[in-house]
């Protein structure tokens, strides 16, 4: 006899065939709820971060429009550069915090979909949005634990690097310092795999905070626990994911470049001969906006399909290792307590 199928994925241990076939099909049963966060939460970080620099250009233009008319033996003072480089900084920090909050929404997003997709139940906009919602501030803490504990293998790179920079230099002015070139070697060598492991080690992480309400600490144990014994498996499904969104951005972009490179001939040709920068922006106006629309949905790829095999890849490990499927069948056949359906 097969395996129950209520939902995207049969509940039995998933094949490769499986993961991806329940990712495609998750995308396109709740398509609304999916893409309709991802254009709500981007777009709005959008309209933040464009008003942030419309405030910073209010505040900044006399220094700004006085740059830009320096000729090109004039340096600019630090009364004009300080105030541009704050304003710069300060729509720096504006977008970096609204865009690590929107994509955090949206990693929370997707297993809240995935919980009823795997059941075979349908669900709304509202419910979605406050399942994940409520998890965002656990997955941001998720994902900043991963990053630093990733970064440490990264510093230790570039610690190997320069040390063979340096033994290359001082070899070659015949020191004879062959020990930091084999050192900066090694430790190069070393750490690229442990980076590679620690990420593949950790990525079922945001999953679990969102499936089972962990805290950003327990979700990082509960994630090492559950790629223990099937690591490559992990790595390879999980890498083939991000290859094909890369290989799909790619191909969206391209239509985009072509959109924006004429737009912006267009808007170029009716600039004067010494433009301020309100006019430049104004002309290039159509160029940014169709490469934010292209970057947009990039953006929306990226992060609902390698997010969406991921948590399919959380469900398998827990049906293999834990015996789940009987549990989901279970739940499949119980209609779901109000507001918010099933929590597994």
């Amino acid at each position: 006899m097969p395996p129950p199928k209520p939902g995207v994925i049969p509940l039995a241990p998933l094949k490769l065939g499986d993961i991806l076939g329940g990712a495609f099909s998750a995308m396109g049963r709740y398509w609304k709820q999916l893409f309709g966060i991802g254009v709500a939460v981007y777009g709005g970080a959008l309209v933040i971060v464009g008003a942030a620099a419309l405030i910073a250009y209010s505040a900044v233009s006399d220094q700004l429009r006085h740059v830009v008319s320096l000729s090109a033996e004039e340096d600019p003072t630090s009364a004009d550069m300080v105030p541009l480089g704050i304003g710069f900084s300060a729509v720096w920090l504006v977008a970096m915090i609204v865009f690590a909050v929107s994509t955090a929404m949206m990693y929370a997003t997707v297993p809240a979909i995935l919980q009823e997709a795997v059941l075979g139940r349908p669900t709304t906009f509202g419910v979605v949005w406050r399942r994940a919602w409520a998890r965002v501030p656990a997955v941001i803490g998720t994902v900043i634990l991963s990053a630093l504990i990733a970064m440490i293998p990264m510093v230790l790179a570039l610690i190997g690097f320069v040390a063979v920079m340096i033994g290359a230099i001082t070899f070659s002015h015949g020191s004879g310092t062959a020990l930091w070139t084999s050192l900066g070697f090694l430790g190069a060598l070393v750490t690229a795999p442990l980076a590679a492991w620690l990420w593949v080690k950790f990525c079922l992480a945001p999953s679990a905070v969102v499936f089972e309400g962990q805290r950003p600490v327990a979700g990082l144990r509960r994630s090492s626990q559950l790629v223990r014994g099937d690591w490559w498996r992990v790595f390879g499904i999980t890498l083939l994911a991000v290859l094909m969104t890369a290989v799909a951005n790619y191909v969206v972009q391209i239509p985009f470049s072509f959109l924006g490179m004429f737009s912006g001939v267009l808007g170029g040709s009716t600039l004067s001969d010494d433009p301020n920068p309100a006019a430049i922006v104004f002309a290039m106006s159509g160029y940014l906006v169709i490469m934010t629309l292209g970057q947009l949905i990039g953006q929306l790829l990226s992060t609902t399909f390698p997010p969406l095999v991921t948590g399919l890849l959380y469900i398998d490990r827990r049906i293999r290792t834990e015996n789940l499927g009987p549990a989901l069948a279970e739940a499949a056949a119980t209609p779901p307590p109000p507001p918010y359906g099933s929590q597994y």
